[in-house]
């Protein structure tokens, strides 16, 4: 499964590698990778897989949810085809309360108690999906674990979830994705090790190029 997936992301272009130049992300940290999964969502033939890999991936780890959370927005859909293949309740969670009416964190109906799998489409420092899984727990729900379609393998991430003893595993991983793109000729092998000592230390490796720490 991990390397069909990683396979669908490279010829989807949702994980681009590129050494020179560099990405920049947001932050104005230079980057070989970056991902964008919301592509997946535009092809029928490698959603299903997707959405088919997440049920596969839930049942590995002996998750027996009754509810499917999303996270907004990216994971929304993911959790939406997932939710429809477990016939099983759905709910999303915002990055923040709704400013207004009901001030909504978790849209939909969660039940205190309901056991919960909240859907991901990355996982990079872990931040942004631990702050989502806190408003599953907030909200009373029993949070077995995080799914994501990928993770870049930061070692923080790691350790943000150890921290927030929350447990999380993803469809394809860094590694994978390294071996797939060599397989496929897209990536040398001196240039899987450059990517391979940016995972090791995205900072100093941005700032020895001139970017941002």
């Amino acid at each position: 499964m991990k390397k069909e997936i990683a396979q669908i992301l490279l010829e989807l272009n949702a994980v681009a590698l590129r050494l020179d130049p560099p990405f920049t992300w947001a932050s104005g940290r230079f980057s070989p990778i970056y991902c964008d999964n919301r592509l997946i969502i535009s092809s029928p033939k490698d959603r299903k897989t997707v959405a088919q890999a997440f049920v596969d991936l839930i049942a590995a780890n002996g998750w027996q949810p009754d509810v499917i959370a999303g996270t907004a927005t990216a994971g929304i859909p993911h959790a939406a085809w997932v939710a429809e293949l477990m016939d099983l309740p759905m709910v999303y969670v915002r990055g923040a309360a709704k400013g207004h009416g009901k001030q909504n964190r978790i849209e939909g109906r969660l039940l205190p108690g309901q056991k919960v799998v909240l859907i991901e489409d990355l996982i990079s420092t872990g931040k942004s999906s631990i702050e989502a899984a806190s408003g599953v727990v907030d909200a009373e729900g029993d949070l077995l674990g995080v799914a994501a379609i990928f993770t870049y393998g930061l070692p923080v991430a790691g350790q943000q979830f150890a921290d927030a003893q929350m447990a999380f595993d993803t469809l394809t991983s860094f590694e994978t994705l390294m071996d797939v793109a060599e397989e496929l000729g897209t990536l040398t092998g001196e240039q899987k090790e450059i990517i391979a000592a940016w995972q090791q230390d995205p900072a100093g490796w941005s700032k020895d190029l001139g970017g941002a720490a």
